[in-house]
């Protein structure tokens, strides 16, 4: 066969099988990187022997060394510098001193539990001080843990990426060239990192501004410039310091990032479709490439050596990293379990593997094996846990409380009121400065912004709290701030009210608005009943007996417009519930009741409704049906609605209905609940 259509077989195999087992994994929800390992290792010479890797040549240096540098570039554009200010003390601390920490323990049990030599015992541990957002994104986006937990988890896996690569290389000419001095060490390091970050500020800023003021470029044609530009950088920072290309990239992604380019969104997904690709390739590629043979040679020791990397080392680490952090004890546990590590430690091993046994030093595929071993167990055990972990925890989106509102009316003034006084966090957000009043009368904040200010909901505090309400009285105002929310902050709950005269379709954006609530509410007529007193604050336990007759009564009540649930209480959490939710037994619904009684008998009456209200019991809700409605012969139906004149033909007592009424539900659907 030819030479250079076995060669594209090869390519077009490789690139098919990494997309399918990104497929599976998007299905499987789990990470992607089980099955790209097992997809390269099935495939290989090990495997089935379709993919031969080392047929690349010196091209399999060439599409490692290209495919990292597109692949910290995306992580560098997709780091949010403003989260980063949360938690840059943490951060900094581990793509420093935690290298070390990290570099010394992994060291230490290399040497004496795999039993390797020293020097290629700090070689392994230099390659998996690195974690990497190929793995961490993909592994966040499925577990969804709180906001800080996930910015440090994700500035970590870029940050640390550059700097352990090129310890690694520092770590590698002290095997090659026999020179240990400390100072030759550290003077390598911040040598290529300067020059690495000098390049990526300049060359990113120079990209960045030629994105803001070139407005005659296409769309398709800026990002090949970018991709063009960073691969640029990226050889001219290798050609003056090796390996001082990687820092430059990552650099020049934050650089783009920080400067705000134009239609940042689009060029961002179009370098994550690519770094997708590339991180399919090379997993293919580099497991395919790797000798079962040589992974099973090492014993039990190199389990052992694993093991404890993950569940000392980096524990340790963690702990002396985050001891001045305000991050509590179930935040650095779930941060101490996760550190998986990816593809710079595949790719870089491999690379030594092959630089190593060209000098003729032994130990290069073993320390290749050992790195491989380490991807997989770390990826199959704290990837697969990740979530069961997280949630045991309680540091998932989930678990997040309070919320930002955005629009101030009667109606959210009142739902943030709820909130506040139940303990959790909430904000609200106007462009109305007359509301400012009315919110420090209740002691709610109030920003007085545009909730499509990126600044504004970061002010507010939305990358962490579980709930974005967005109920201004502008249904398609509602939809872009919700789409927004969604795209940015990916809180656990978005909340876009729809005005009851719209239906969804009508509104702009709403495919992008999957995985928001879009109930149908009349906002405006609420806001009136509100402010005429016309309402009464209610409360209601969902029981475990009945509970299908009481949850399908309320139902008829939501329906009917008498009532609109607003809190629903769920062991220790409150969360947002505007129309039927999924309820379940135990639960306590806090409602709004519209009480229909014309104002002249209230005030005959002496019930007169309260300025402020208070949560009370309404016994029209508390009052349920027997069982479901049944058709009734005309007689019986008669004596349920007159049961006095009933009695008094049968010559009986007038049944008692103070103890429970049956709700009657006329036959044109609107609700009429029986009061006691």
């Amino acid at each position: 066969m030819d030479t250079s259509f076995a060669l594209t077989l090869q390519i077009v195999l490789t690139v098919l099988a990494g997309v399918t087992a990104q497929v599976i994994g998007e299905i499987a929800r789990v990470p992607s990187i089980i099955f790209l390992l097992l997809f390269g290792i099935g495939l290989g010479p090990d495997g089935i022997g379709l993919l031969h890797p080392q047929d690349l040549g010196v091209g399999l240096e060439v599409i490692v060394a290209l495919s990292v540098a597109l692949i910290l570039f995306e992580g560098g554009l997709s780091l949010e510098l403003s989260e980063l200010g949360q938690v840059s003390n943490s951060l900094r601390n581990l793509v420093t001193i935690g290298i070390f920490i990290t570099l010394i323990g992994g060291g230490m049990a290399a040497h004496w539990l795999g039993e390797f030599p020293w020097s290629l015992a700090f070689l392994y541990a230099s390659l998996v001080v690195v974690t990497g957002p190929t793995v961490i994104s993909p592994l966040l986006r499925q577990v969804e843990v709180d906001r800080k937990v996930a910015t440090l988890l994700e500035g970590e896996g870029v940050l640390i990426d550059p700097v352990g690569a090129i310890l690694a290389v520092v770590v590698l000419d002290i095997i090659l060239n026999g020179d240990a001095d400390p100072t030759t060490v550290v003077g390598g390091l911040i040598l290529r990192l300067g020059i690495g970050t000098l390049i990526g500020v300049v060359g990113g800023g120079l990209i960045g501004l030629l994105l803001k003021r070139a407005n005659f470029l296409g769309e398709d044609l800026r990002n090949l410039v970018v991709l063009a530009g960073l691969w640029g950088l990226f050889g001219l920072a290798q050609s003056i310091r090796s390996e001082s290309g990687l820092m430059a990239t990552v650099v020049a992604g934050m650089m783009v990032r920080w400067l705000s380019v134009p239609d940042e969104r689009l060029l961002r997904r179009f370098k994550g479709q690519l770094t997708v690709l590339a991180v399919s390739v090379l997993f293919i590629l580099l497991a395919a490439d790797l000798s079962i043979a040589s992974v099973f040679a090492l014993g039990r020791g190199a389990v052992l050596t694993v093991l404890v990397l993950m569940l000392v080392v980096r524990p340790v680490n963690i702990w002396l990293c985050t001891r001045s952090s305000d991050l509590n004890w179930r935040q650095k546990l779930f941060l101490g379990w996760v550190a998986p590590r990816g593809i710079v430690s595949a790719s870089v091993a491999s690379l030594f593997a092959i630089l190593l046994t060209e000098r003729g030093i032994s130990g290069g595929d073993a320390i290749k094996a050992l790195v491989f071993l380490t991807i997989i167990l770390t990826v199959l055990i704290q990837g697969l846990t990740a979530r069961l972990v997280a949630g045991w925890l309680g540091i998932t989106k989930a678990d997040a409380v309070g919320a930002v509102i955005v629009g101030c009316s009667p109606l959210s003034l009142l739902i943030a009121r709820l909130i506040k006084e139940y303990g959790d966090p909430v904000v609200m957000i106007d462009t109305n400065e007359s509301n400012g009043a009315a919110a420090e009368k209740e002691g709610i904040e109030l920003l007085i912004s545009s909730a499509l200010d990126h600044d504004a909901l970061e002010k507010a505090g939305l990358g962490k709290a579980g709930t974005f309400l967005a109920m201004t009285k502008n249904g398609e105002v509602n939809a872009v701030v919700a789409q927004r929310a969604l795209e940015e902050f990916q809180p656990a709950r978005v909340i876009a009210v729809v005005p009851q005269d719209k239906s969804l379709g009508e509104l702009p954006n709403k495919g992008q608005l999957k995985g928001a609530q879009t109930p149908h509410l009349s906002l405006k007529q609420w806001n009136t009943y509100l402010n005429d007193g016309e309402v009464r604050l209610g409360e209601t336990q969902l029981r475990q007996e009945k509970f299908d007759l009481q949850k399908a009564h309320l139902a008829t009540l939501v329906q009917g417009g008498s009532m609109v649930p607003l809190l629903v209480e769920r062991g220790d959490t409150l969360r947002v519930t505007l129309g039927q939710d999924t309820w379940e037994a135990g639960d306590r619904i806090v409602y709004l009741w519209h009480d229909s009684k014309p104002k002249l008998l209230k005030q005959l009456a002496g019930g007169i409704q309260p300025t402020r209200l208070t949560l009370e019991t309404v016994p029209a809700v508390e009052t349920i049906p027997r069982e479901p409605p049944q058709p009734r012969p005309k007689a019986e139906a008669m004596a349920a609605i007159f049961p006095d004149e009933a009695a008094a033909l049968n010559g009986a007592a007038a049944p008692d209905v103070s103890t429970e009424t049956v709700a009657k539900i006329p036959q044109d659907g609107s609700t009429a609940a029986a009061d006691t």
